[in-house]
């Protein structure tokens, strides 16, 4: 009788170490593929998962900026200021405006019949010129108390003396009936800033016997009304005095800024056509009176302590 191993017992023992191998193997790998192989699969599942689902959502639309405030000054007649500023206005001004003109038509903007092409203005208001008068005789008269000087820069007018306007006993002035003796009276007393009227193709639905533009009322709208008038004024004075400009066209645009108190800082010339001597004239006319009235206390609030200002002329 033979102790060895047949060849059956071989082949099962063989089987049993193949059997052995691959569980072990099977055991192992699942461990490994559990430890390493299986997160990464996950994580890029959910990669892919959260891919699509971005792409099948819709782009969401960026945030609308805040609603600015105009930044084109307008000036506005009292006789077609209106109670309630329009929808979407290019302008502001001290008053609301809604466009108007005195033929109707279905434009966006008003039809004007100026002649300058370059600054919003609906109306023409000329210059005033005061001719010298030779000063009247002294009169004795009671003495008076002082009065205190008025600050430098202070845009506010002056009310005219008792003495220069007796009373007569009589009312000085009755209401205008209509648009149009408004509009002529006004240009009796020129209260406007000096100008011309602009040249501007369309014509608007609301018919008045004043053209206007959409122009909305800002708590600074009085203000640069006065700052422009100053400026202006100034400007006017210093051709006259120099007599510049009496062939030359074209423009000058400043930038400065403006504080609360009424300096001017940072003052530079942003573009010129006109050489640098007429820009500098365009300097002082800015320069010159300052420093301007401070601001009121709800234009600080809304503007803070300084403003950036693009101040252009036209020569």
């Amino acid at each position: 009788m033979s102790l060895r191993p047949g060849r059956f017992e071989y082949k099962r023992l063989a089987w049993a170490l193949v059997i052995s191998l691959a569980f072990h193997l099977f055991c192992f790998g699942g461990y490994e593929f559990s430890r390493t192989i299986l997160p990464a699969w996950l994580r890029q599942i959910k990669f892919l998962a959260a891919l699509a689902e971005q792409l099948q959502k819709k782009p969401t639309p960026p945030p609308q900026p805040p609603t600015e405030v105009p930044l084109v000054f307008v000036e506005v007649n009292p006789a077609v200021a209106t109670p309630e500023p329009p929808k979407d206005a290019k302008y502001y001004s001290s008053q609301n405006s809604k466009a108007a003109n005195p033929n109707v038509a279905d434009n966006d903007v008003p039809k004007i019949n100026g002649e300058q092409e370059h600054v919003a203005k609906a109306e023409d208001a000329p210059r005033k010129f005061t001719p010298l008068q030779p000063a009247p005789p002294k009169q004795d008269q009671p003495a008076e108390q002082a009065k205190p000087n008025k600050p430098v820069g202070d845009l506010a007018m002056a009310k005219p003396d008792a003495i220069l306007r007796p009373d007569t006993g009589k009312a000085e002035e009755t209401r205008p009936r209509t648009i149009l003796e408004a509009k002529m009276r006004q240009q009796q007393n020129n209260q406007q800033i000096p100008g011309q009227k602009m040249k501007q193709e369309g014509g608007v639905r609301r018919r008045l016997e004043i053209s206007s533009f959409d122009a909305k009322a800002t708590p600074f709208g009085e203000y640069d009304r006065a700052f422009i008038d100053a400026v202006q004024n100034r400007w006017y004075d210093l051709l006259d005095s120099q007599q510049f400009a009496l062939n030359r066209t074209g423009k000058v645009v400043l930038q400065f800024r403006l504080t609360y108190d009424g300096r001017i800082s940072e003052m530079q010339i942003a573009q010129t056509t006109v050489g640098e001597t007429l820009a500098y004239v365009c300097q002082l006319a800015v320069t010159d009176p300052a420093p301007y009235a401070k601001w009121p206390s709800d234009m600080r609030r809304e503007i803070g302590d300084s403003r950036n200002i693009q101040f252009t002329f036209y020569y």
